[in-house]
């Protein structure tokens, strides 16, 4: 029976599927690296667990391949053919030795064995043995990896921990459009706990402070910024955009009108026209 490589089917199908990319102005399909998402996740304890057999269709990236396959393990580059075609010589059943992966979620990353990964997808397999590590996270991920969505998410978790709302207030939801507005609130809940602080004449923990500030300031602010309606100014802005935007816009009065809350500021916002202009800055905090 002739030999027939596979090779050239799958390269020129990521060829194909780059230029259709390219056409409709869309970013290329990298394969998620491991290695990018154990530096942007919190990631906890890892364990093996030895041989099993896993689905092929789980495994959705590699710890260090992503320059020689695309997001669907097709392959990139011609330097990767004579690999392929030994191992599809050698294993034409496809009963190749284990892979060795990282396992995190329900998902896995190659550590080893990517070429037979590709092999084994452009072959329509179901299953694949694979000596399996996994990684503990509590960020939830699955085969669509979006990194700007899980960058996201692991800024909103470090910030109910360290603000202490996830002791507090667990069911407080505060989303923004970006995800340094995170890191800004946070700065902004440390300066109450410190005014708390020394208004009280004593220390008080993460959590006292947190919640002080979500039942007397952001909730009462954002109460005033969907009373007055101004989520309808920037379809794209979140009540939290909104709540630094109005926090930025008392701080530049203070020294005009003396200091007022950010009720007042909210109601005030609506009410003015410059502010009307300036909120379609949101984006960037509308500072100015």
């Amino acid at each position: 029976m002739t030999y027939s490589s596979s090779f050239t089917k799958a390269h020129r199908k990521e060829i194909y599927r780059r230029l259709a990319r390219i056409v409709r102005g869309s970013g290329p399909a990298p394969l998620p690296s491991f290695n990018d998402l154990r530096s942007r996740l919190h990631l906890f304890q890892q364990s093996y667990t030895g041989l099993h057999t896993i689905e092929v269709a789980n495994i959705v990236g590699t710890v260090d391949r992503s320059d020689d396959f695309d997001r669907d393990f097709l392959p990139r580059t011609p330097q990767t053919r004579e690999r392929w075609e030994r191992l599809e010589r050698a294993f034409p059943s496809l009963g190749f030795p284990p892979i060795s992966v990282y396992k995190v979620k329900d998902v896995y990353f190659v550590i080893d064995g990517n070429h037979r990964v590709a092999l084994a997808k452009q072959k329509g397999a179901e299953f694949i043995d694979a000596e399996v590590t996994e990684i503990q996270t509590d960020i939830e991920i699955d085969e669509d990896i979006d990194f700007e969505k899980i960058i996201y998410l692991e800024q909103a978790r470090r910030f109910m921990q360290q603000s202490g709302l996830d002791r507090s207030r667990p069911m407080a939801r505060i989303d923004f459009s970006r995800p340094e507005g995170f890191a800004e609130l946070l700065d902004v809940i440390k300066a109450h706990g410190y005014d708390l602080m020394m208004q009280q004449n004593k220390v008080l923990s993460p959590e006292e402070i947190a919640a002080d500030w979500y039942d007397g300031v952001y909730l009462p602010t954002v109460e005033s910024i969907r009373w007055e309606k101004l989520l309808e100014l920037e379809a794209d802005a979140t009540e939290g955009d909104f709540f630094l935007w109005v926090l930025e816009r008392r701080r530049g009065h203070d020294s005009q009108l003396g200091e007022q809350s950010l009720e007042d500021e909210a109601r005030q916002a609506e009410r003015d026209q410059e502010g009307r202009i300036r909120v379609r800055a949101l984006r960037a905090l509308g500072r100015g």
